[in-house]
């Protein structure tokens, strides 16, 4: 009887509007994926869509324009979009060449106008315009250049400005390229990245920008073409001319000397210059233009070299094809342009280069399908409905949010498996596949936690882990291309799946520990939620997955040593990512040591483990910050503001955790809230240089980059943080100390918080 009243008062919970509004959402997410997926938007005028996809080679592998696009934006821009609307002088709305007439103030769409949706360019619209009407690519805004010295120095006024960026088009920037930013490109490259400035380093990016956009332009024809392939077509007739006029003078008896040569070859000489010119650059291979012997990416060549190899009566038939592409899309001709793709792709599989073809249809789907940004949003939404959980509305929400989880899993994992198959490798090549791996198992973690105790803990872990790792991620990818070719000592898929997936699963088991304990200490400190079976139920998450961590991140790093001896000849050679991976080891087993001696109980078991984030932090970025070893693969070093951030946080956390357990709010002891209010004012003051910044980006008044670089900023805002955290740590310890001595002096009292040791 009792049994059958419980159902009913869970059915009665997930009736309502609740369970309305919980149908709602996780419909709302099934339907927009269903519709990512299933749904094709068709071209409304000019067929990007399979331009998208055409296949090309470039950083050492096959892939479609798409991916050469998106991956350019990100690096050029910081986005993958480029708006062509905003706002003007005095609130106006419009277009940048309408407001330009108003006024220099331009700015993009601000964070609270959600009724302006601005017209943007996707991807591989922008770079069809850039490889075959570069002069109206000219005129978008995409180059980032935010020092105050180096745009005074360019000379650049107006521009288009969004939350304190700052974007420029190419025609403002094109009279100071040559005599001002290569010659300070030229100086600041070769001083060691060390002493560099923020001006040199603001220099350095602009100059890689302009070089990289510089190459696109140059891909298909050269950038000042008016109509490519009429010029072909001039150019082949040039040759001709050039050659029956010199025969016609020969066979009448005529000794042509190096002046009469010249003169004929002139025309044809001023063409072939540009030609090559553009095989002199290193553009993308866009030609499928076989030799005898070649294979695989061999046929594949650069525009100004196939040019350069015409035998002088006719083009090669895949040079005239993209030619006829560029010219028709110059020329405005939809109808023109959209057969030219259609009979581009028909010679491809004439050529037999499906495999190519196909390749590139699966990967522009992978890019459109967008599956760990749609994880990201999936994640949120959870975790805000754990948090109402917890808040005690109705548990409609916990369950609401297991499912969106399972849902993102999903999602993730589709993502995960796709790139996976489009590389033919394991799911862990590089920094960037190591953070969406890392997010991965951390959900797989969470939702086994949620199975067994289903509390929202493990729904709260699993979303936050996931989330920060893809944020991680997002980040890694403004590099570049994340699936190009990989080094010979990692060209492996056995030891890149057994030695990189092993410890990739024990770095994110360390992370779910460690965010476990924060859970903990934040519901306990500041909460009254920790009860006693709660804090028993955390400490044995937090134990089971310390124990499972230690196995995989002990297991992995023999593995390691076991590779590193057949490709290095050696086993173990105190290499920093070696070190780290070490010591990733030996905290997980000190720990454990800990535990099983006694020394610590519930609240040492969860300092303990938040300090394994840090640990865990470091082993994965730190040591490519280094550049030293023989794994430094030149990994970003940008990322350094951001881990002493994340390590600052720990050390404020775990000091939090270090107030004496009579003071927890969830202790049911000593009333008094004035050390809870301390950890709190302490981890405010930590952070109150970075909340003013967000708050001044917030409200559109960014801090100046004039005024950054004099107070030393973001450098100064993070030691700042560190410093902060780290005294407190110091003093909570001698707190705890003290507090245990004084234990020891007196007799001990029975205390019913969870939160001991």
């Amino acid at each position: 009887m009792s049994n059958t009243s419980s159902v009913t008062q869970k059915a009665k919970q997930g009736r309502g509007w609740r369970g309305v509004v919980a149908s709602l959402l996780i419909a709302l997410f099934v339907v927009e994926i269903s519709m990512a997926l299933f749904v094709k938007r068709a071209d409304k005028t000019y067929a990007i869509s399979e331009f998208a996809k055409l296949p090309l080679v470039f950083n050492g592998r096959v892939q479609p324009m798409d991916s050469l696009a998106r991956n350019s934006l990100l690096q050029i821009r910081g986005i993958t979009e480029v708006p062509l609307e905003g706002n003007g002088p005095g609130g106006a709305w419009g277009t940048w060449e309408e407001l330009r007439t108003k006024g220099s103030e331009l700015t993009e769409r601000k964070w609270y106008q959600f009724s302006k949706r601005p017209k943007k360019l996707k991807p591989a619209e922008w770079l069809l315009e850039v490889v075959a009407n570069p002069k109206l690519a000219d005129d978008r805004y995409i180059f980032v250049i935010n020092h105050p010295d180096l745009r005074s120095l360019m000379k650049l006024e107006g521009g288009v400005e969004k939350s304190g960026l700052h974007f420029y088009r190419y025609n403002d920037i094109k009279d100071n390229l040559q005599p001002i930013l290569q010659a300070e490109a030229a100086r600041a490259s070769k001083l060691d990245a060390t002493l560099r400035t923020p001006y040199d380093r603001a220099v350095l990016q602009l100059s890689s920008a302009w070089t990289l956009y510089f190459r696109l332009k140059n891909t298909l024809q050269p950038e000042d073409s008016k109509d490519f392939r009429k010029e072909l077509d001039d150019y082949i007739a040039a040759i001709k001319h050039a050659r029956s006029e010199a025969q016609e003078r020969q066979a009448a008896g005529e000794k042509l000397d190096r002046e009469t040569i010249d003169r004929l070859l002139e025309p044809v000489q001023r063409i072939a210059q540009r030609y090559e010119m553009m095989a002199r650059m290193d553009t993308p291979l866009a030609v499928p233009l076989p030799h005898p012997g070649e294979k695989g990416h061999e046929i594949w060549h650069r525009m100004g070299d196939a040019l350069m190899e015409s035998n002088g009566e006719t083009m090669a038939e895949p040079v005239k094809l993209l030619a006829g592409i560029s010219s028709a899309y110059q020329a405005g001709d939809v109808a023109k342009f959209n057969e030219s793709i259609k009979t581009y792709q028909d010679y491809l599989v004439s050529q037999n280069l499906t495999k190519d073809i196909t390749k590139s249809n699966r990967e522009t789907f992978f890019n459109q399908m967008l599956a760990f940004k749609r994880s990201m949003y999936i994640y949120i939404a959870a975790f805000l409905l754990v948090l109402l959980y917890w808040a005690g509305l109705n548990d409609v929400w916990r369950t609401t949010a297991s499912r969106l989880l399972m849902i993102g899993f999903v999602v993730h994992t589709a993502g995960l498996i796709f790139r996976m198959w489009l590389e033919a490798r394991p799911p862990v090549t590089n920094l960037y596949s190591s953070a969406i791996f890392i997010g991965w198992g951390a959900v797989v973690l969470g939702l086994v936690l949620e199975r067994f105790y289903k509390d929202g803990i493990g729904i709260a872990v699993a979303t936050c882990v996931g989330f920060l790792s893809l944020v991680v991620a997002h980040n890694l990818a403004l590099g570049g291309d994340t699936m190009e070719m990989m080094r010979a000592v990692l060209d492996t898929n056995f030891w890149l799946a057994t030695h990189v997936v092993v410890i990739t699963l024990g770095y994110a088991s360390t992370f779910v520990s460690g965010f476990l304990a924060l859970v903990y200490i934040v519901r306990g400190v500041f909460t009254k939620t920790l009860t006693t079976e709660t804090g028993k139920g955390l400490a044995r998450m937090v134990y089971a997955i310390v124990c499972f961590s230690t196995l995989f991140s002990f297991v992995g790093t023999v593995l390691g040593g076991i590779w590193a001896d057949q490709s290095w000849g050696r086993f173990w050679g105190w290499d920093p990512k070696e070190n780290g991976a070490l010591m990733i080891v030996l905290w997980n087993v000190l720990i454990l040591h800990l535990r099983w001696g006694g020394m610590i109980r519930e609240r040492g078991l969860m300092n303990c483990a938040i300090v394994g984030n840090i640990i865990t932090s470091w082993s994965w970025f730190g040591v490519n910050m280094l550049g030293i070893g023989l794994h430094s693969y030149g990994f970003m070093d940008a990322a350094f503001m951001w881990l002493m951030l994340f390590v600052g946080s720990q050390l404020l956390l775990i000091g939090i955790g270090l107030t004496p357990s009579r003071f927890w709010a969830s202790s049911g002891g000593i009333s008094s809230c004035w050390p809870r209010r301390i950890g709190g004012i302490v981890a405010s003051v930590a952070f109150l240089p970075w909340i003013v910044v967000f708050v001044s980006w917030l409200v559109g008044k960014p801090v100046s980059s004039k005024l950054a670089e004099l107070i030393h900023w973001p450098t100064s805002g993070v030691w700042w943080t560190c410093g902060i955290a780290f005294v407190h740590v110091l003093v909570m310890i001698m707190i705890a100390i003290a507090e245990a001595q004084g234990r020891q002096s007196t007799p001990s009292v029975p205390s019913p918080s969870p939160a001991q040791g």
